[in-house]
């Protein structure tokens, strides 16, 4: 449980009876992102427990409202809490007046610094990284200039062999040579060899983002062999009302196809059209090409496992 999703809306332009709008909270190793921030989110990150006051870095991903009008909101619930923690936003760059213009008619100085980082159209490339996890930005296809996310675990460590080093009595250090791949000499000058004590490190975990956006390929090389993919399905193949929104938003079955092509360990598919009161057309559209496919469930965790697939907790 220490790389997990935390999805807090999956409707997409108008509220549904049982679904918020597009939200989700990004949870590695005690660290939190907030991405996308939908009206109504913080209702739904108190609702379901996430950690609100945690938050310390949001990813905008466009500037449609049901992607971002509960900012304004949350920025002002951290202020009347008092935060003093910095924020950082990551966003198309009119959000920032927008913001300000919101905080100056109100007479609010926020009790806390908040940094804006521009996103530009059609950028690529790395956001934030630490030693544990990078963010990188890729480019979507939609009526206004929009990004998808991907938050990529790095500096994965060897295993170690416990039934090999359980009685050998190593100093923590030793633990942190052998698991970086390092041989270690003990104080008697004998050798612990790595290879003969550690197995191969996990492959990285991975969880990519992928909403709003028609059918495309062309970020597939920043997706590739995501652990979990998260990608947008407005509607059923066929079912979108007009040529603009079928050029603007994918089907599940698109959805699918590009899980397919990248290699993906789960997809995700969410974004729902207000239409569709049961999701269950959608999944077998997205399970008829993508078989490890599961709907985006309000207030559902989750697990991003070092397996190929992952597992769904409540």
């Amino acid at each position: 449980m220490d790389f997990f999703i935390t999805i807090l809306g999956s409707s997409s332009a108008t509220f549904h009876k049982n679904r918020g709008l597009t939200s989700h909270v990004v949870s590695y190793k005690g660290d939190h992102f907030l991405v996308d921030c939908g009206e109504g989110t913080q209702i739904q990150m108190q609702r379901f427990g996430t950690p609100l006051q945690k938050i310390s870095r949001i990813f905008i991903s466009h500037l449609h409202g049901d992607h971002f009008y509960g900012l304004i909101g949350l920025l002002s619930t951290y202020h009347l809490f008092h935060r003093k923690a910095p924020l950082h936003i990551y966003s198309h760059r009119p959000l920032q007046e927008i913001i300000g213009l919101q905080l100056k008619a109100s007479s609010t100085e926020l009790s806390y610094p908040l940094y804006f980082h521009d996103l530009e159209e059609g950028q690529s490339g790395v956001l934030y990284e630490t030693e544990d996890l990078r963010i990188e930005t890729f480019p979507l296809i939609h009526s206004v200039p929009t990004n998808g996310f991907v938050f990529k675990e790095r500096n994965v460590q060897r295993r170690l062999v416990k039934d090999k080093i359980k009685s050998m009595n190593l100093p923590y250090e030793a633990y942190d040579e052998l698991k970086s791949g390092k041989d270690f000499y003990l104080d008697d000058g004998s050798l612990i060899r790595c290879d003969e004590v550690t197995l191969k490190p996990f492959l990285p975990r991975s969880y990519a983002f992928c909403s709003d956006t028609g059918y495309t390929e062309d970020f597939l090389p920043f997706v590739k062999d995501s652990t979990i993919l998260y990608h947008e399905a407005t509607f059923l193949t066929g079912d979108a009302p007009n040529k603009r929104l079928e050029k603007y938003h994918a089907t599940a079955k698109e959805a699918a196809t590009i899980a397919s092509k990248a290699n993906a360990g789960q997809l995700i598919i969410g974004h729902f059209s207000a239409r569709y009161n049961m999701l269950s057309p959608l999944l077998e559209e997205a399970r008829s090409v993508f078989s490890n496919t599961t709907p985006a469930i309000d207030g559902k965790r989750y697990v991003l496992t070092h397996e190929s697939s992952s597992e769904t907790v409540s």
